[in-house]
């Protein structure tokens, strides 16, 4: 099934660029709809009783045959693997069904790079491997890139570049990083230290051992090549300047692909590679890692108050959100980390539906412009209710999903502290850490709010030509025969998603079960690492006293 996962996008994107111009769009709806398919049966399939146990695992090709390295090329799911493969599928379709009116040409070359965009995001979830995973993870650039630079607007060329050249250039720091992990492992680990070990493999598990094997100096230099790339992906700050450019110049499916999965790599790499692979090192830097989170949680809100485009508003918004997920897993709490993986699922939902909304809108009016566009409930019911629904779970409303996301990944940093430890004990953070990020939410709520009421409420307001008398089918609409609301084939885009926004903040439990396991195991060794330090020198009449051993 999960070889079968990656070939369906990969071979149908080939059947596209063989194909008729006529049949593209027939070939990308049938393949993205087994692509969620075969998602789904994974997800069904899947033993959620040991969510940490990796399942269906299989191994193909043997890089380094003879070797008896076990280099080989293997797949397999752990729970929060599934839940984010599963948002890859679900979000496969929806793209390429919201693209019917949008895109009119080159439809071989959109619908070819989107459908084939699917095969190496699922291949990065998949993958046991470091060649499997970095193959997936620079692959995705390739196809992003067409449909920025090829289907984008006015800028498109300049955002796709830069989009290009930030990504690939933090992955280049990464890869650094990764091949010294592999080269530890064959050189400085000896064979008794387990499977793998003291041989060239490129297998997950062994350059776990190796890489939590490096002294605390190592370490630090792998986390710093790791986050290069990771942090750039995610985006934090300071590197997040291509998302906004990137996001506003996208058409909507790939603003959507892009907010849904493609951040997601990042904010699952650091928590698949990062925080397990240099424990010592996460133990060591969390605080200024989640300080960095908290300034861009903080920087992307403010600078979402001053926004005129919508687009861009929520783009923005993207940066101040995965703030919250990175500050949750590095608090290196049970709950925080749960709260953090929930985040990359419910961010995906919220945020790409929200993007579903504004390429609608724009679709009708040909302006993001929030001075041009206002009142919008009052011609476009349909599209209001979803566009405020959708800002409501992106606020963090409670009963819907981001809600309980942003609480645990807040009350996870509040738990880390040393006189705050609950349930997983004491972390690198603390309740100061909690406090100023939740200002973030403040600031979330206002620009947000704001924004619904200038567009969706108020007196109505259309550019010129999209009066009164154009509601119906008129010279005025952005596409001939789009109706001023939403069509069938529309609200049958975003539905599935409000449905699970709404289920995972009512009944988030479930879900939270399933990540309970596997997110204890990632953090075990960075908490472990935390808390074998050395406890700070007792304070005697006003002086340190001596400390009986030194700091590593």
């Amino acid at each position: 099934m999960l070889l079968a996962t990656l070939l369906i996008p990969a071979l149908a994107a080939l059947l596209i660029a063989v194909s008729s111009k006529d049949s593209a769009r027939r070939i990308a709806t049938v393949a993205s709809l087994a692509f969620f398919a075969m998602t789904a049966l994974i997800a069904a399939q899947f033993d959620w009783l040991r969510p940490a146990l990796r399942q269906f695992s299989v191994e193909y090709v043997d890089l380094l045959p003879g070797s008896g390295a076990g280099a080989s090329l293997s797949l397999g799911v752990d729970a929060v693997s599934v839940m984010l493969l599963a948002l890859t599928g679900l979000l496969a379709p929806l793209c390429v069904i919201g693209s019917f009116s949008a895109i009119t040409e080159r439809t071989k070359s959109y619908y070819g790079w989107l459908i084939a965009l699917q095969a190496p995001m699922a291949a990065v979830f998949m993958a046991q491997d470091m060649v499997t995973f970095y193959i997936g993870f620079e692959f995705t650039l390739i196809p992003m890139f067409v449909l920025i630079s090829l289907f984008g607007s006015t800028n498109r060329r300049r955002a796709a570049v830069k989009f290009f050249l930030y990504t690939f250039t933090g992955s280049m720091m990464t890869l650094v990083g990764l091949l010294y992990v592999v080269w530890f492992n064959a050189v400085r680990m000896p064979p008794s230290a387990g499977p793998g070990a003291g041989a060239w493999t490129v297998a997950i598990d062994p350059l776990m051992r190796a890489a939590q094997a490096m002294p605390l100096r190592d370490q630090a230099w792998v986390l710093l090549a790791l986050m290069a790339g990771f942090a750039v992906k995610t985006p934090l700050f300071p590197v997040h300047t291509w998302l906004p450019l990137a996001h506003t110049e996208a058409p909507t499916a790939g603003s959507v692909v892009l907010a849904g999965v493609l951040l997601k790599l990042g904010t699952y790499g650091l928590y698949r590679f990062v925080v397990p692979f240099v424990p010592a090192a996460v133990a060591e830097y969390a605080p200024a890692i989640a300080t960095i989170s908290i300034i861009g949680i903080l920087y992307g809100g403010l600078i979402c108050w001053v926004q005129r485009d919508v687009k861009k508003l929520v783009a923005y918004s993207s940066v101040a959100h995965l703030g919250f997920c990175v500050l949750g897993l590095f608090a290196l709490t049970p709950v925080g980390a749960s709260g953090s993986i929930l985040y990359m699922i419910n961010h995906g939902l919220s945020t790409g539906a929200l993007f579903f909304c504004i390429g609608m809108m724009y679709e009708r009016y040909h302006t993001r412009s929030m001075d041009e566009v206002g009142g919008l409930a009052r011609v476009m019911p349909v599209w209001a209710s979803f566009t405020v629904f959708f800002t409501m779970a992106s606020v963090g409303l409670p009963g819907l999903n981001g809600f309980v996301s942003e609480f645990f990944c807040l009350l996870g940093a509040y738990q880390s502290g040393a006189l705050w430890g609950v349930g997983g004990g004491a972390g690198p953070l603390g309740p100061w850490y909690a406090a100023i990020a939740g200002v973030g939410m403040i600031v979330a709520a206002m620009y947000l709010l704001y924004m619904l009421g200038k567009v969706v409420f108020g007196p109505l307001k259309e550019p010129p030509g999209h009066g009164d008398h154009d509601h119906g089918h008129g010279a005025g609409d952005a596409h001939e025969g789009l109706p001023k609301d939403l069509t069938v084939r529309e609200i049958g885009i975003l539905t599935p998603l409000a449905l699970l926004c709404l289920a995972l903040g009512v009944l988030p439990t479930p879900a939270l079960h399933a990540l309970e396991a596997p997110v204890k195991q990632a953090i075990a060794p960075a908490h472990a690492a935390f808390e074998a330090r050395p406890a700070p020198a007792p304070m005697i009449e006003g002086r340190h006293a001596e400390a009986t051993e030194a700091r590593p």
